[in-house]
């Protein structure tokens, strides 16, 4: 796992700039916007070469086991991709081959309550809630509610940042979509 997507509860509480913030929440909009548009090619763009894309399982436990309802890694995952299998994922994508996403799905993407949980060096953490909304052919709707944790590294070019970590945290323990053919 990459250890930049941890949390702690020294992470919580702390005020970050106006400007950092401003910055954050525009970069994230960004790639929003390349993903509800297909531009999984530029969107790539945003990852470093040493990136993790982990979706952990959750699963239903009593009060007393909540912290445990997130999967640790090796323990379950809908997908733990580095940068070569999210490059893979978008060539299938991109080919018009991939039953699942032809014709392409109409998605759109809802981001807020952005969170800056920590400084460290050029690294930022950053917690996001979102809620994705996918439309496909004529009568298909799914709908992805949860949080990202993002490990962004200042850049410089196009982009500020850079995503090296996105852990995505689906509200549902159950998956109704049948299947998750695009990216979170």
């Amino acid at each position: 796992m990459h250890e930049g997507l941890a949390t702690s509860d020294a992470d919580r509480g702390v005020l970050w700039g106006p400007e950092l913030q401003f910055k954050v929440e525009q970069f994230l909009y960004s790639e929003a916007e390349l993903l509800d548009s297909h531009d999984y090619i530029e969107w790539l763009k945003l990852f470093t070469e040493d990136a993790y894309y982990w979706m952990p399982v959750r699963k239903t436990l009593r009060g007393r086991d909540i912290d445990d309802q997130v999967a640790r890694p090796g323990e379950g995952a809908f997908f733990e991709d580095d940068i070569s299998m999210l490059q893979g994922r978008v060539r299938r994508i991109t080919s018009g081959l991939q039953w699942s996403e032809e014709p392409p799905s109409r998605t759109r993407r809802i981001l807020g309550n952005v969170r800056i949980m920590n400084i460290s060096g050029d690294s930022i953490k950053v917690r996001t809630n979102f809620i994705v909304y996918r439309s496909r052919l004529e009568r298909k709707e799914d709908w992805y509610v949860g949080e990202r944790y993002d490990l962004l590294r200042q850049s410089t070019g196009k982009y500020p940042f850079k995503i090296s970590g996105r852990k995505i945290v689906l509200d549902q323990t159950t998956l109704l979509a049948p299947n998750i053919s695009i990216f979170l």
